[in-house]
């Protein structure tokens, strides 16, 4: 089942929603309130408003997220490319066949 928010109930003294869309409740932690603080000296344009600053926080740590991965994947091909062929020449081209012969079955 999924909740959406509901304005046309009984006793909401809201309107209608903007938005259909789930909604996010957060406590402003000591922890959360000091994000917010130092997202408003980065952004202060958007200071006088908490809701805007954590939205711009969460585009942000996702936007680092991609590029962590993005410098994740580029790293492992590097190493893939790096090391590709390091052990060519090392076994002799029927070495798996011969190793196959000496398994029973």
């Amino acid at each position: 089942m999924e909740w959406r928010c509901n304005t046309s109930a009984l006793g909401v003294t809201l309107d209608g929603m903007p938005t259909t869309r789930p909604r996010h409740l957060i406590t402003e932690t000591d922890q959360v309130a000091k994000a917010l603080d130092d997202a408003a000296r980065r952004w202060p344009e958007s200071s006088g408003s908490r809701a805007k600053l954590l939205v711009r926080l969460i585009e942000e740590g996702h936007r680092a997220l991609i590029d962590a991965n993005d410098e994740s994947r580029a790293a492992r091909l590097a190493a893939i490319y790096q090391t590709s062929g390091a052990l060519t020449g090392t076994y002799e081209a029927d070495y798996l066949e011969r190793l196959r012969d000496d398994w029973s079955e």
